[in-house]
């Protein structure tokens, strides 16, 4: 398979024992791949206050990680979690766009291995993944319904969501409808179980000085985010930013607004 290039360029590692700038990898070849368990360097984040979901949206279909992970693969660190979702930040893989659905499973058994064993991160680290008909994959082991601590946006991965698009969104890509509709439906419930309106903004804390906003510094953000919005990257790409007015339109219709 030729090489997979991630839309984890510098989104610093959530709960791996990671100290370095910017990374960028990609995908390499492994069947099984061992996780090791690493201590937390993740600092915590600022209380945030619990408000009621006046609006939840349904669950959309999630297929779990057990279905797409390779056999005999241990399993990751105890999951770090947050106290509720604030954001989602939407990214894209940078991998190539003409892949058969059927091999979504295997495309992300592929971004694995360079994120967990190439990149010696604990796990991968987007808590989900859609493909170009639509399917959303769970990432990052915790629980779909908890508020999981990912790896995917340096600085503002506690209490946001990563979902990343699988394939390249550069500009004048057309991006699968099917796609945009299965963010839009996952950001409406994830958002929706903390009663975030997805057209709304959201102030998040900064925990590390590599991203757009120094540690301890916070930041305006909309509730759907690029990942470029809070780090120096293109991602998710042109053509899926231009999207994100969309969908947070269509997560607010989900959630009933």
């Amino acid at each position: 398979m030729s090489l997979l290039l991630i839309c984890a360029v510098s989104v610093g590692p959530g709960t791996a024992a990671w100290a370095g700038g910017p990374v960028e990898f990609g995908g390499v070849t492994g069947a099984a791949v061992g996780v090791k368990g690493r201590d937390s360097l993740m600092p915590a984040a600022a209380t945030r206050v619990r408000r009621p979901a006046r609006h939840p949206a349904a669950q959309p279909p999630v297929v779990l990680r057990a279905d797409w992970l390779a056999d005999g693969v241990q399993d990751p660190p105890p999951a770090r979690y947050a106290d509720r979702v604030d954001a989602v930040f939407v990214h894209h893989t940078d991998s190539p766009n003409g892949y058969d659905c059927a091999d979504a499973p295997r495309i992300i058994r592929y971004l694995y291995v360079g994120q967990a064993e190439g990149r010696d991160w604990d796990d991968i680290g987007y808590n989900f993944l859609v493909d170009r008909c639509g399917t959303i994959y769970e990432g990052r082991a915790g629980g779909i319904d908890r508020a999981v601590v990912g790896a995917h946006t340096q600085g503002f991965n506690r209490g946001s969501v990563g979902i990343a698009a699988i394939g390249t969104f550069t500009e004048g890509t057309p991006v699968p409808r099917a796609m945009t509709d299965a963010v839009a439906a996952l950001a409406a419930w994830k958002l929706g179980l903390s009663g975030v309106d997805p057209r709304s903004t959201v102030r998040l804390v900064s925990t590390h000085s590599l991203s757009k906003y120094r540690a301890g510094s916070s930041g305006l953000f909309r509730a759907i985010s690029a990942h470029k919005d809070g780090y120096y990257t293109y991602c998710p790409g042109a053509a899926l930013t231009a999207a994100l007015p969309a969908i947070r339109e269509k997560a607010a219709r989900l959630q009933s607004r």
